[in-house]
């Protein structure tokens, strides 16, 4: 696992976790904003990025070396927390590791119960149609097709086109298979009502039926979770593919001060 840092160290810590698929540069441009004010951190998962030929575990694992990682270089603590889709599923299994880990967390487009029907159509996907999704020559012709059907708004710029084809040719279909296996297999643990921290649970109104139920699930655990849905969008566009209105959003519940009931 690698961490990129943007920022003053000496500020307060925010870890931005990147969703199955990506990497570190899925928040780049969020990271860049934010360590105006605080210290960023973007994790690269391992099998993910620059990190393809390390296998990926499971979500527990991988909070086993984030909250490693926490505890030597941020005090065991963190300011605010986030993470898409996979990320986001992360980001529970931290939360309910330590109750007091982080002050802020958001959690966007993630699965937190089994979905095995899901599992089995992911798995079956990428057997079949790996070579089709994650060559260089798909991933070119996958920005292509984004540039003429996604509004200007949403394009990548240049920097993160180039991370893309970089780094999407170089997923393992090892780490797929792991990926989805444990992503969707996951189990809300009960310690997760400990949690201490203000919690905003983010899907997409196109998502599906097993986010939105997630977030419900999620909120049954931590009643003053505020759930929002972000109208026409789908998995994960606030964070991959709207900085802008990811960060309006997120700095506003930055900046919130949590009712006295938390």
């Amino acid at each position: 696992m690698k961490f990129h840092e943007f920022g003053n160290p000496e500020n307060q810590h925010i870890m931005l976790i990147h969703g199955g698929g990506n990497a570190w540069w899925n928040y780049l441009r969020q990271a860049r904003k934010l360590s105006e004010k605080y210290h960023v951190i973007l994790p690269t998962m391992d099998g993910h990025g620059e990190e393809f030929a390390t296998d990926y575990i499971s979500t527990e694992d991988t909070a086993d070396k984030l909250l490693s990682y926490i505890e030597k270089k941020c005090n065991g603590k963190l300011f605010a927390l986030c993470g898409v889709s996979m990320g986001g599923q992360i980001v529970i299994e931290l939360l309910s590791r330590k109750a007091d880990l982080a002050q802020k967390a958001i959690i966007d487009g993630s699965v937190c119960y089994p979905v095995p029907n899901v599992k089995r159509f992911c798995i079956t996907t990428v057997k079949l149609f790996r070579r089709f999704l994650f060559s260089e020559k798909a991933c070119k012709f996958q920005l292509a097709a984004m540039s003429k059907k996604l509004p200007q708004k949403m394009l990548y710029p240049k920097e993160i086109q180039e991370l893309y084809l970089q780094d999407m040719p170089r997923l393992r279909k090892e780490t797929l298979y792991a990926m989805y296996r444990t992503y969707m297999n996951y189990s809300i643990k009960d310690s997760l009502r400990e949690c201490q921290a203000d919690v905003m649970y983010w899907y997409g109104e196109k998502e599906m039926k097993c986010v939105k139920k997630s977030a419900k699930l999620f909120q049954s655990y931590l009643r003053n979770c505020k759930i929002y849905e972000a109208k026409e969008y789908g998995h994960g566009y606030l964070a991959v593919y709207l900085p802008e209105e990811w960060l309006e959003l997120a700095e506003d519940f930055f900046e919130s001060v949590p009712k006295s009931d938390y």
